[in-house]
């Protein structure tokens, strides 16, 4: 006898396949420079793409056949879905997407960082955004001066820059 297919399963599994494709468009985009001979930048995102593809159709193909969350003890006693949570989370991504450009990466990232606090339950708003500013400015500090990568100066940035006398990069 067949077993009805798992939606909760098939939906993980093809969540999955499509990060996996996802990866691979993303991954055949990036450039190369005619420098590289046979291994470049491209090989890891593939292979993780690939392994991301692999993965999601795997998942995809048990869920057809039962799936493999109603195993799972944790699954089987959970209630329905906190859709707050879920929202103040997506409200955290669309945030830190909208915010970066003209705030910068330190501003963006503390309101994901509130928001995701929140969706976790915190009701300490203060509290958080004390953590979450200086953490992520030193994040920003780290990717910059340590590693040299830029990923969004704003205006915090800027203005802790000058305080120390320095350009922003």
């Amino acid at each position: 006898m067949r077993q009805e297919p798992s939606r909760a399963d098939l939906g993980a599994g093809l969540f999955v396949a499509g990060l996996g494709a996802l990866a691979l468009w993303q991954a055949a985009v990036i450039p190369v420079s005619p420098l590289y001979a046979q291994v470049g930048p491209k090989v890891i995102p593939f292979l993780v793409a690939g392994g991301l593809l692999l993965l999601g159709v795997l998942l995809t193909l048990s869920a057809w056949r039962g799936g493999w969350s109603h195993h799972i003890e944790e699954v089987q006693e959970a209630g329905p879905p906190n859709l707050r949570a879920l929202g103040l989370m997506g409200a955290g991504l669309l945030a830190n997407l909208a915010l970066i450009g003209p705030l910068g990466f330190s501003i963006a990232a503390s309101a994901q960082f509130v928001l995701v606090a929140a969706a976790f339950g915190s009701r300490r708003l203060l509290r958080d955004i004390l953590i979450a500013l200086p953490l992520c400015l030193g994040t920003w500090f780290l990717f910059v001066q340590a590693l040299g990568v830029n990923i969004g100066a704003g205006v915090l940035e800027e203005a802790v820059l000058h305080l120390l006398g320095q350009e922003v990069p």
